[in-house]
């Protein structure tokens, strides 16, 4: 009897040993840092786009460049047609990449880096350029770009609200906007117009309303562009 139980007090006390605590002592893995933003090169930022290689008449070959990022391991190019708003894309390992584009058309462009096993990914600036076209001359602006109110922006209970702008041409021959706003996207009705260095333009509203606006631009040879519809809402 006297063994038996000396060779159960042994057994007891070696599966302490082997058991431990039960606790989990294992340091936590390390997280990939997550990816910065890269910086454009080419195309530049308003800009005319001249060193395609022309493919058709209507399109051109461009190969867009921008630096390397930290802590990035892909890239994903985003070229939008400023005038259809349709989007080509592509994702690229490197610091650069090709895409067929119109001719005597606006776009703009961003690069969006990503990391592996990370979530969260960095954008770049969003820059514009106009791709080269046959014969022309003079190039339509860009369309304007909406700053204040904020697209879908919820602004408090007011009799006015001041639109607020951006706009730019590679000509630099902007002669003036034309705002419309409206209550729906296809009542859209003129109210006011300014001139070239004039970007703001302050209207009346009502409360518990959504508003449409957009912005004609135009240059001295006749040219205009539309910006995209924009809202907002008094609340």
């Amino acid at each position: 009897m006297k063994i038996v139980k000396g060779i159960t007090g042994s057994l007891f006390f070696l599966l302490l040993a082997c058991g431990g605590g039960g606790s989990d002592d294992r340091e936590p893995e390390p997280q990939p840092d997550p990816p910065s933003a890269a910086t454009l090169i080419f195309p530049g930022n308003n800009t005319e786009c001249t060193e395609g290689e022309i493919i058709s008449p209507t399109q051109s070959r461009i190969t867009f460049q921008w630096n390397l990022s930290q802590n990035t391991d892909s890239y994903e190019l985003i070229v939008r047609n400023l005038n259809t708003n349709s989007e080509l894309s592509t994702t690229t390992n490197t610091n650069e990449a090709t895409l067929s584009v119109n001719r005597g058309t606006p776009y703009q462009w961003q690069v969006v880096s990503r990391a592996n096993g990370v979530s969260e990914t960095a954008a770049s600036p969003t820059w514009r350029f106009y791709n080269e076209g046959p014969g022309v001359e003079n190039y339509a602006p860009f369309p304007a770009q909406a700053i204040a109110p904020a697209r879908g922006a919820h602004l408090e209970t007011a009799s006015e609200v001041t639109l607020e702008w951006s706009g730019s041409d590679v000509d630099g021959d902007i002669e003036g906007y034309e705002v419309f706003l409206g209550t729906g996207p296809g009542a859209l009705e003129s109210v006011g117009t300014t001139g070239a260095g004039e970007t703001t333009l302050t209207v009346p509203v009502a409360a518990a309303t959504t508003y449409y606006w957009r912005v004609t631009t135009s240059d001295s040879v006749g040219n205009s562009s539309e910006s995209e519809l924009f809202e907002f809402l008094v609340q």
